[in-house]
């Protein structure tokens, strides 16, 4: 598709987390205005994963070549019928649509991220443009190819002085010395997740099982000495490190689930407000946007505001739910405009790129 030298832009963005909650899609609408951005959600669902595709996916980096190749392809055409269902359920007309995938791979020291959901199989399903692929040109440039979002914050949320995602992962982003900052913060959602599905919860809501636990100061304190977080950005967590650094500790310790859920959701809200402090001062004027599925996670949010010096804004559910979708669906606008939509300052790649395959069938 050509860039097309327009100021408003209807489209889908489509995120799919790392927890496998399911697809989130945000139809929105992008006005630009004297170099300023302005955007409206104007209708949003999630489609859960069904138990196959939970158990497909959960399973898949542990599955031969062809196995994935299929599941790529096969996530692609889910998707699209997807996304068609959800634009004619609510008569949309997108632009294009910009989806980020599923990641089952993300090893950028090693040069490699893999997102699946083919991009080409999308387009073909809807029979509209598709932007995806938006972390591999930045890791082949020497970047991590992670976060994205940050470009979206510095230009959609100008007001906050930092902006805080707590999903899989939590991930912080502000402006430092004229230049966008942001990394990885720790494992969320991830970790917390997978303890309550151990008591057949799909999530902690509202914190309620960390609650009724009890902090366990030893494991609190073998968690906060893991060498990621002496390691300075940019950086970036995966799966693969949760499965390796995390679990096995975890595993250390015969504590009642309760017990291990509130010791890391504790050590989740430590991490992050060792990050926001060390950026805010002592200055009550500090703000940082709070979304994220954590951001419902009341037992979390009281925590932060016990460590963190900032003030903590929690917007409505709309964007709490949906920023990253709405976050890719603006990094497509870029990507079509041939504009940077990932920036070096961020992954610590050589170049500010543009990253995004384009599908138009």
């Amino acid at each position: 598709m050509c860039y097309k030298p327009q100021s408003t832009w209807k489209t889908i963005g489509i995120m799919s987390g790392t927890s496998l909650d399911g697809l989130d899609m945000a139809y929105c609408e992008f006005t630009e205005e004297n170099g300023k951005w302005s955007f409206q959600i104007i209708r949003a669902q999630t489609y859960d994963y069904d138990a196959q595709w939970k158990k497909k996916l959960s399973e898949l980096p542990g599955k031969n070549a062809l196995t994935l190749a299929q599941t790529h392809v096969e996530l692609g055409h889910f998707i699209g019928k997807t996304v068609k269902e959800f634009i004619t359920s609510y008569t949309l007309k997108p632009d294009f649509i910009a989806c980020h995938g599923h990641t089952i791979f993300h090893q950028p020291d090693k040069g490699f991220t893999l997102q699946i959901g083919e991009g080409a199989s999308i387009a073909a399903e809807t029979g509209i443009a598709v932007v995806c692929d938006f972390r591999s040109l930045d890791v082949a440039l020497g970047g991590q190819g992670a976060p994205l979002v940050p470009i979206g914050d510095k230009l959609l949320f100008p007001d906050y002085d930092c902006c805080i995602n707590l999903g899989g992962f939590a991930n912080i982003s502000y402006n430092a010395f004229y230049k966008r900052i942001a990394f990885d913060i720790c494992p969320v959602n991830i970790v917390i997740n997978h303890l309550s599905e151990l008591l057949g919860k799909k999530f902690d809501e509202n914190g309620e099982l960390a609650r009724t636990g009890k902090l366990h100061l030893e494991l609190f304190q073998a968690l906060n000495q893991l060498a990621f977080y002496k390691t300075p950005p940019p950086k970036s967590l995966g799966k693969e490190w949760v499965e390796k650094n995390v679990f096995p500790l975890l595993q250390q310790y015969s504590l009642p689930i309760p017990d291990l859920i509130r010791t890391v959701t504790e050590h989740a809200a430590y991490q992050i407000s060792v990050v926001i402090n060390s950026i805010s001062g002592n200055t009550s004027e500090h703000t940082t946007l709070v979304t994220g599925g954590g951001a419902k996670n009341i037992f979390l949010t009281k925590l932060l505001r016990k460590y963190c010096n900032s003030h903590l804004y929690i917007p409505n559910n709309l964007i709490i739910d949906y920023k990253e979708a709405l976050i890719f669906a603006f990094l497509g606008i870029l990507r079509m405009q041939k504009k940077a939509n990932c920036l070096q300052s961020v992954t610590g790649a050589r170049i500010d790129n543009t990253g995004g395959c384009v599908y138009e069938p």
